[in-house]
């Protein structure tokens, strides 16, 4: 397995197991740009878990990950295994309340139980 492939499994397999997750410049703690700062705002106003990549860390994450996702920026956001958007889809999303919605449909299984957002 070539080095793309191998980067093209490790994020389908994230994408798959992790319910909310945002590839992003820096992290959900230090965000690195002013559009993944705002993005990552958006999930922590819903305070939900949710889980960051940062695309700075290797090279080669970025443009495996513009294909896999046919998405040309960052941040990219996934929920339950599905590709979302970008920053300003993010945003009108919370701002009409879908995000809300998006993201109460990943009640965790093991509580059977909605999040509370």
């Amino acid at each position: 397995m070539n080095r793309e492939d191998q980067i093209k499994n490790e994020i389908d397999q994230k994408v798959k197991n992790t319910k909310i997750l945002l590839f992003t410049k820096g992290t959900k703690e230090m965000p690195r740009c002013g559009f993944s700062a705002a993005t990552i705002q958006c999930f922590q106003d819903l305070n939900v878990p949710f889980e960051t990549v940062d695309v700075l860390v290797d090279p080669e994450l970025r443009p495996v990950l513009q294909q896999y996702s046919n998405w040309p920026t960052v941040p990219q956001v996934f929920i339950g295994g599905k590709f979302v958007g970008g920053c300003d889809i993010t945003r009108e999303l919370h701002a009409s309340g879908e995000l809300k919605k998006l993201v109460e449909e990943l009640s965790p299984a093991s509580s059977g139980r909605r999040w509370r957002v």
